[in-house]
């Protein structure tokens, strides 16, 4: 089961940091990647990362301003988000692709675990 947190409201410019947790399986091993769905969008790739942080990948309409990590001693994959726009409202959720490979994809079909997702709203 995968689990995010730190969604919120926050003002254009403003940052935030959202956290997925894994429980029941060792993150340890598997690649994780965030997408995020608005109202009346297409799910879309957000960010991903390998198992061990050697590889990071980002959607153009993030890269720059979205950081992603990861601690495997406490099971937790986190993206912090700077600078973040209007245009960033949406659930996002993490989940971890079916194959070991860095996704960016908003498909559900490439992934075989995903969380509930954790609503973040930019607004003034």
């Amino acid at each position: 089961q995968l689990v995010e947190s730190g969604g919120g409201l926050v003002q254009p410019g403003g940052s935030l940091r959202l956290s997925c947790v894994a429980s029941g399986f060792d993150l340890d091993y598997y690649y994780i990647s965030w997408f995020r769905q608005a109202p009346g969008k297409e799910r879309e790739g957000v960010s991903c990362i390998s198992s061990r942080a050697l590889e990071t990948n980002y959607a153009d309409s993030v890269a720059g301003r979205f950081t992603i990590s990861r601690d495997n001693a406490k099971n937790t994959v986190y993206l912090q988000m700077n600078n973040l726009k209007p245009e960033d409202t949406a659930v996002y959720s993490c989940a971890a692709p079916r194959l070991s490979l860095c996704v960016l994809s908003g498909e559900l079909n490439k992934y075989e675990e995903w969380g509930q997702g954790t609503q973040v709203t930019v607004s003034s």
